[in-house]
């Protein structure tokens, strides 16, 4: 066998074994989990900036929001499951962007919030006030409360715990009257679309803002990516180059939480 048919042999097993893996990794990532970092606050106190957490891609189904590359570009969702209230879920945002909110209202449902605490379907959804929530202030996550409040180098929020219906519960915060979201609705859910929030109340560009004012109105059950998993990484944001920064940054107390 000469020297060229040889050489053409080896580069079509290379092309073979690129394009294997590109498949392998399109299959897991559009199919099975992928992964997820955290940008802002506004799912404090349960999320931190730099939490990165791994999301199922299978619970609801499948758009072409589930898929690596958006490919194949599909109208619709695949083996469609609605998400349960109180899922913790990425989806796709009015410019493109992922997003990470809370499934507060279902298609029909009725949201409304009075003096910040929400109202499902006409009811009051249960909260209890609890002892202000204690977040360490780090490079990623300086102090944001309304009235910063901080001892020891944490920022202290105003917390509850919010019940929805059928049990699931949740610590949110809510710091201050802000009657652009703390008075809102009421308003019913469209079919085929979702309304979330985030738990940082006073903190989260969500269902109650228009996607005009920087919102994310309500949430095509097409945009759904996937459900949180897990946290498998946080970082406090002051590594560096050098290796060994990334673990003095690492929050190892918040691997392997579970949303």
């Amino acid at each position: 066998m000469s020297d060229a048919s040889d050489k053409k042999k080896k580069e079509g097993s290379l092309w073979r074994l690129l394009l294997g893996l590109l498949l392998f990794a399109w299959v897991l990532r559009s199919l099975i989990i992928a992964p997820f970092s955290i940008p802002s606050g506004s799912m404090l106190p349960g999320l931190y900036i730099g939490d990165y957490l791994l999301v199922a891609k299978w619970p609801y189904g499948y758009s072409r929001a589930s898929f690596l590359f958006g490919f194949p570009p599909i109208s619709g969702r695949l083996f469609a499951s609605l998400p349960e209230r109180g899922d913790v879920v990425v989806f796709r945002g009015p410019e493109g962007q992922d997003v990470i909110k809370r499934v507060i209202g279902l298609p029909g449902d009725t949201i409304a919030t009075r003096g910040g605490a929400l109202v499902l379907n006409g009811t009051p959804v249960p909260r209890a006030r609890l002892a202000d929530q204690a977040v360490t202030i780090s490079p990623n996550s300086p102090c944001r409360a309304v009235v910063p409040k901080e001892v020891d180098g944490r920022c202290l929020y105003d917390a509850w715990r919010e019940t929805l219906p059928g049990g699931k519960s949740y610590v949110v915060l809510d710091q201050t009257q802000n009657p652009i979201v703390d008075e809102f609705g009421p308003v019913t859910v469209p079919a085929g679309n979702l309304f979330m929030m985030g738990d940082n109340r006073d903190d989260s560009a969500d269902s109650r803002i228009a996607p005009a004012i920087g919102g994310m109105g309500f949430v095509p059950l097409e945009a759904v990516v996937g459900r949180a998993m897990t946290t498998f990484w946080s970082t406090d944001g002051s590594a560096g180059l050098w290796p060994w920064t990334w673990f003095s940054a690492a929050r190892g107390e918040r691997i392997g939480d579970r949303h």
